[in-house]
């Protein structure tokens, strides 16, 4: 695990800190990225840690909401994400922000953060992926018409060619949409083209074999020598509502 494990843009963003700190808050971010998928709870731990040492720095904020979606701490990703936007201008994570007002029970702020002016300028994938979030919104408010439309082929063609995981997520999205229209047959035949470990896979799941993995110590760094601010609070609803304002990928709870 060493500092260049990080990807490039982001080593170049931890560059305000000092040579130490950057090096320290960049191992807990490979450590962070390398748990997400299969140990959360302890990438969170490790994003709180890189938090504590540079809480200014947009990455660290980012990795920190990621980590806090991926556990279920939908407030606290909420707060995280907010803040990553107002740093770097950045609406990738919309899809994120709005699948964690459906996890605060809140669908009609998830559907007003997928009709902001914010999310007219989506990337192709962060646009798919708040179509899907889109579609389990309108599910949590019993529109299972208005949840399919959403993922029509119509409706998707124009943000470009659908293919990977992405395209089982979606097939899912649907058949969840075609079991609440009351017509399981199709939703079975939306999935049957794609394997048991495709399924998983879209799922945030894995056939594989989980690999060793050794834990950084995090007891080492209760201090920090770099201020923070907008500290995370605790994880309680957010009071500040999105309406004015959707891989690594959405959990869909539709």
């Amino acid at each position: 695990m060493q500092f260049s494990d990080l990807d490039r843009a982001v080593r170049a963003r931890l560059r305000t800190l000092s040579k130490e700190n950057a090096d320290g808050v960049g191992q807990h971010l490979v450590m962070a990225g390398r748990l997400l998928d299969t140990f959360p709870e302890q990438a969170y731990e490790h994003a709180q840690a890189a938090v504590r040492r540079a809480g200014r720095v947009d990455v660290v904020r980012e990795a920190a909401g990621l980590a806090a979606y991926r556990t279920g701490r939908y407030a606290e990703a909420l707060r995280e994400l907010r803040t990553v936007r107002r740093l770097n201008g950045s609406s990738e994570h919309l899809a994120i922000m709005a699948d964690c007002e459906r996890g605060l029970g809140r669908p009609e702020r998830a559907l007003a953060l997928a009709a902001s002016p914010e999310a007219e300028g989506l990337e192709a994938d962060a646009a798919i992926e708040l179509a899907i979030v889109v579609s389990g919104a309108r599910l949590d408010l019993a529109e299972p018409e208005a949840a399919y439309a959403v993922l029509a082929d119509s409706a998707l063609a124009r943000l470009g060619v659908v293919a990977g995981v992405v395209a089982v997520r979606i097939a899912q999205a649907r058949s969840a949409a075609l079991i609440a229209l009351g017509r399981p047959e199709d939703a079975a035949a939306a999935l049957a083209g794609y394997s048991a470990a495709q399924l998983a896979e879209a799922s945030g799941g894995s056939d594989e074999p989980e690999e060793d993995v050794v834990v950084f110590d995090l007891d080492d760094d209760d201090e920090s020598d770099a201020p923070v601010d907008d500290a995370p609070a605790t994880d309680a609803p957010a009071t500040d509502s999105p309406a004015t304002d959707a891989p690594a990928a959405v959990d869909d709870r539709a």
